[in-house]
C-alpha cells in the first residue's frame, strides 16, 4: 500500500521549506524535503548534471532550507508515493496550472525520440490531473490500443523434464535426471506463447503504475489491462528483456508502449538521474525544450523558399591552425540571398534587471554569429514576460550587427512565430 498519496505542485523559480510554509515557499513534510535533499547533493556531483542544477539548496535566516526548482521542470516521485511536480514558468493573462500544464505537453511534443509525439493534448483532463497522471493515462491509452491490435506471441525455448520425448535432447541433463526414472525426458523446446520480452516489461510497467498512480480511473484501468497479460511473467531483468525485444513489421504497433516502459521502469526522460528514495525521476531542461518547441514552430511556419537549418556547426569561432570553438546557433534562416540567424534563450526579461536580464555572455555569441554569419539580422527570443513593457529592443554596433530582441507568446506560440518571420522577412 502507498503510505501517501500527496501531490506538491511548484513553478520554476518557486520553492519549498522544511515542515512549515514561510514567505511564499510551500511545505514539504520534513521527511520529504529530506530526501529530496539528498536527491539534489547526489545528482549535483554527476558529471551529466553538474553543468545545470536540477533545484537550487539554500538557507535563509528565519526560514532554514530552502529547495528552490530552477531549470528542469517534470516530476519526482518518491518511494512513498509522494509526488514533486514542477511546473514552467509561463506568464500573461490568468495562467492557470492547467493552462500551464497544457503548453508544456504541447512543448514536450517538439522533443526528439518521447513517447508522445503524436499525442492531442487537448483530449487531456489537465485541469484534474497531475502530469504524472496524465503521463500514466498516456501509456494507458497506448496499451489500449495494443491490445486492440492484437497482442503478439513468439516461440520461446523450454527447457523441461517432459513425460512424453519433443524437440531436442538434453543428454547430459537428461542422465543427470531419468538415469533411474526412464519414463521422463529432459529436452529443450519451442513454445508459441505470448510470454515474450516485450509484453513482460508492458506487464511490469501496468504493476508499476497501479501502484503508484493516485487516480482512480488509471488505476482501474491499469488493472484491467493487466488480465490481457495473464499468461505473461513479469520482468525479472528489464535491461535483458530490453535487448531481447524485437523490432519487425508487424511489431509496429508495440513501439510507443514500449517507449514508455523505457520511460517508467527506467526513468529515461532526458538525462539519468540518481536518487535512493525516488521511485521516479522524469526532468526535462526547458532550455532544451523551449529550443525544439520554437524551431518546431518555425519549421511549420515557414514557406517554401526558405532553407531552416537547426543547431548549424558550419563555422567556428577560429579557423586557423585547425576550427575551434563551434558556434551552433539554434536556428540559420536562409531565403532570397538574406540570413537570419535565431537564438533561444529560456529566461523571463525584467525593467528591474541590468539590461533587461539579457546576459553579457550571450550578447557576445550574438556579436560572433552575427560577424561569422555576415548575417542580415541576429534575433534572440525569449518566453514573453510581463514585466518588461518594450517588446522591441534592438542592439546595433558601429561595424553593423545588430541584435533584436523577440519574445514568444506561449499561450499563442504560431502567432507570434507568424508576427516575427514578417518582420524578418
Amino acid at each position: 500500500m502507498r503510505s501517501c498519496n500527496k501531490t506538491y505542485t511548484i513553478t520554476e523559480y518557486g520553492g519549498f521549506t522544511r515542515g512549515t510554509a514561510s514567505y511564499g515557499y510551500k511545505a514539504l513534510p520534513e521527511k520529504t524535503f529530506d530526501a529530496l535533499e539528498a536527491f539534489i547533493l547526489a545528482n549535483n556531483t554527476n558529471t551529466e548534471t553538474e553543468a545545470v542544477e536540477l533545484l537550487s539548496l539554500s538557507a535563509r535566516r528565519g526560514v532554514g532550507k530552502i529547495i528552490t526548482a530552477k531549470n528542469y521542470v517534470g516530476l519526482i516521485t518518491m518511494t512513498d508515493g509522494t509526488v514533486i511536480e514542477i511546473l514552467p514558468k509561463i506568464v500573461g493573462g490568468d495562467i492557470t496550472e492547467g493552462d500551464t500544464r497544457r503548453i508544456f505537453l504541447d512543448m514536450l511534443k517538439a522533443l526528439k525520440d518521447v513517447a508522445f509525439k503524436d499525442f492531442n493534448v487537448s483530449h487531456l483532463h489537465t485541469d484534474r490531473l497531475s502530469l504524472l497522471e496524465i503521463f500514466i493515462k498516456m501509456f494507458l491509452d497506448e496499451v489500449t490500443i495494443l491490445t486492440k491490435q492484437g497482442i503478439k506471441a513468439a516461440y520461446t525455448p523450454i527447457e523441461a523434464n517432459e513425460r512424453f520425448y519433443k524437440g531436442k535432447l538434453l543428454a547430459s541433463r537428461n542422465i543427470k535426471y531419468n538415469l533411474v526414472n526412464k519414463e521422463r525426458f529432459f529436452v529443450c523446446y519451442d513454445d508459441f506463447n505470448i510470454n515474450r520480452p516485450e509484453n513482460r516489461l508492458i506487464k511490469s510497467t501496468l504493476l508499476f503504475l497501479r501502484n503508484t498512480s493516485h487516480d482512480v480511473r488509471n488505476r482501474q484501468n491499469a488493472t484491467r489491462l493487466l488480465t490481457f497479460f495473464d499468461g505473461v511473467e513479469y520482468s525479472v531483468s528489464y535491461d535483458s528483456d530490453f535487448t531481447k525485444c524485437f523490432v519487425d513489421r508487424s511489431m509496429h504497433h508495440y513501439d510507443k508502449a514500449l517507449t514508455w516502459c523505457r520511460v517508467f521502469l527506467k526513468g529515461n526522460s532526458f538525462t539519468a538521474f540518481a536518487g535512493s528514495e525516488v521511485a521516479l525521476a522524469l526532468l526535462f531542461p526547458m532550455e532544451k525544450v523551449f529550443e525544439s518547441f520554437v524551431a518546431a514552430k518555425f519549421r511549420k511556419h515557414i514557406g517554401s523558399g526558405a532553407i531552416l537549418r537547426t543547431q548549424d556547426a558550419r563555422y567556428s569561432l577560429f579557423d586557423s591552425p585547425a576550427r575551434a570553438f563551434s558556434l551552433r546557433p539554434d536556428i540559420v534562416l536562409e531565403f532570397d540571398g538574406r540570413t537570419v540567424v535565431l537564438d533561444t534563450k529560456w529566461k523571463l526579461l525584467s525593467d528591474n534587471a541590468r539590461n533587461s536580464g539579457i546576459s553579457q555572455a550571450d550578447m557576445y555569441q550574438m556579436y560572433a554569429y552575427g560577424k561569422k554569419y555576415e548575417a542580415d539580422r541576429i534575433v534572440l527570443l525569449y518566453p514573453y514576460s510581463d514585466a518588461v513593457r518594450k517588446t522591441d529592443i534592438r542592439y546595433a554596433s558601429d561595424d553593423n550587427v545588430k541584435v533584436d530582441v523577440n519574445f514568444v507568446d506561449l499561450k499563442n506560440v504560431d502567432g507570434s512565430i507568424s508576427k516575427l518571420l514578417v518582420e524578418v522577412c
